[in-house]
């Protein structure tokens, strides 16, 4: 019976990927990975290293969850280092708890390894301060994409103070989100960027207002993330990886 080592990706860039990750994935006999995950890392694996895909994109998934962790199962008992490798960090809307416990339920020896979020990367790397002094002293990460088949968990009327936002996976729900806070009484001058394939070469970012976002970037491809607060503002002096 092997181990598996639920491991964040980081959110796009290969050099985010942690040294810790590296190893393991370095020593992998089976690498299960996502669609966020650069694919890039897997010509880091051994040679004879197996890769299985199970990326989900909106309204089409390779696997369902519960398939997915089936799967990890599986693969643990044949292979002595399992990698389950997640975009971001398993632990913020990647479901790593969820494969964890399934393993936990079973027996299965695993590890969890921290990835670089893109909650904090991308913006980072749009010249956009989740935090800042005088303008922000906190943040809240918020999923952008609820299952539809349950009731909303998000409590917008919460969102009133001044702390930056980070929607993950919410660009085709910006109309809707822009909507929500507007309705709870933010400005509709309130900054709102949209920063497409963070990290990346061609990362795109798009800045406005909750007014106008929808129109300007309901065209970007995805991934997206969403960034709402005064922190916005200091994308122009703080723009470095567009340079």
């Amino acid at each position: 019976m092997g181990t598996v080592y639920l491991t964040g990706a980081g959110p796009g860039d290969i050099d985010l990927l942690t040294v810790k990750a590296l190893r393991i994935i370095q020593k992998a006999d089976i690498i299960i990975y996502d669609r966020l995950a650069n694919p890039d890392i897997l010509k880091e694996a051994k040679d004879g290293c197996k890769f299985l895909y199970v990326g989900k994109e909106d309204s089409h998934h390779t696997l369902p969850q519960e398939e997915i962790n089936e799967l990890i199962y599986q693969s643990a008992l044949k292979y002595e280092t399992v990698v389950r490798l997640k975009g971001g960090d398993p632990f913020v809307f990647g479901r790593g708890g969820e494969e964890g416990i399934y393993l936990y339920e079973r027996n299965i020896k695993f590890e969890f390894i921290p990835g670089v979020s893109s909650a904090i990367a991308v913006p980072e790397y749009a010249g956009i301060p989740v935090t800042h002094r005088g303008l922000t002293v906190s943040f809240r990460v918020v999923t952008g994409h609820e299952s539809k088949k349950s009731k909303s968990q998000i409590d917008w009327e919460s969102f009133k103070s001044d702390e930056t936002i980070v929607f993950l996976m919410g660009l085709h729900n910006l109309n809707k989100i822009t909507k929500k806070l507007i309705e709870i009484g933010k400005p509709k001058n309130y900054p709102v960027a949209v920063i497409s394939r963070g990290t990346r070469p061609d990362e795109k970012s798009v800045i406005g207002t909750l007014e106008d976002i929808y129109e300007k970037a309901k065209d970007l491809p995805t991934p997206a993330l969403i960034v709402v607060g005064r922190v916005v503002n200091l994308h122009n002096q703080l723009k470095w990886f567009e340079k």
